[in-house]
């Protein structure tokens, strides 16, 4: 029987980053769920100054929910890293496995902004030149097909700078659950995510894996994406 995959999507982006992965998980056999945050994708009118990390959490919960998911594979990309640990800290029964692909992995009470302080200039000053709530999208990764650009750059929407102030608040204390992180090679000069990386592959209670790939591998490389995914789905846990 295939896996339930269920995404936290990254920042400016959407459920609908996640369209080269259906087909995929389809001849797989698995289920793949990619759900929206409020205020982005075709949610877009519903942003508005108020939404935070917790809204985002509150999102996917929702679809845990009410879609009645169980055994979930929790998959968090970049920003989503942020969501899907708030979601495992309150729907511990219903998942069995956590992957972050690229992405944050945060403690209690820490912030997007706290785990990337290099960015907190950087993002005032973006808001502030804006309507002073919310941030423009990050630069795609050169190797982003031209295709693929013109897709990404035409969806990709403003965030609500709360969602990367916000700091996370955990409910039932560590988390216990099979973590694996999926580190994207094709860093770009900042290395963000290589701190995460190098912290998950030094810690025996994480299953660490590297992917030739830029940031965003589900647009850039969904085939080999697709065997990481598949492949840790079937491991046993620890």
């Amino acid at each position: 029987m295939g896996a339930t995959f269920l995404v936290c999507h990254g920042a400016w982006s959407a459920g609908w980053a996640w369209k080269k992965m259906h087909p995929l998980m389809a001849a797989s056999g698995h289920r793949l769920v990619t759900p929206t945050y409020t205020g982005l994708g075709e949610r877009a009118h519903l942003a508005n100054p108020s939404i935070d990390l917790e809204t985002h959490i509150e999102d996917v919960l929702n679809v845990i929910r009410y879609e009645d998911l169980r055994d979930i594979v929790l998959v968090g990309h970049s920003y989503g890293g942020m969501v899907a640990t708030g979601v495992a800290d309150r729907a511990r029964d219903r998942i069995v496995k956590l992957i972050y692909v690229d992405a944050f992995v945060p403690a209690d009470g820490q912030s997007l902004l706290d785990l990337n302080e290099v960015a907190r200039p950087r993002m005032q000053e973006l808001k502030n030149s804006g309507d002073g709530w919310r941030v423009p999208p990050n630069p795609t990764p050169p190797d982003t097909s031209p295709a693929d650009l013109e897709w990404l750059s035409t969806r990709r929407v403003h965030m609500p700078i709360k969602c990367f102030e916000t700091g996370l608040r955990l409910r039932g204390g560590a988390l216990t659950l099979p973590r694996s992180y999926i580190y994207a090679t094709r860093i770009t000069p900042a290395d963000t995510f290589g701190p995460f990386a190098k912290q998950a592959k030094s810690d025996p209670a994480w299953r660490y894996y590297e992917i030739d790939a830029s940031h965003s591998p589900n647009v850039t490389a969904p085939e080999a994406l697709m065997t990481l995914l598949t492949k840790i789905a079937a491991e046993p846990a620890r």
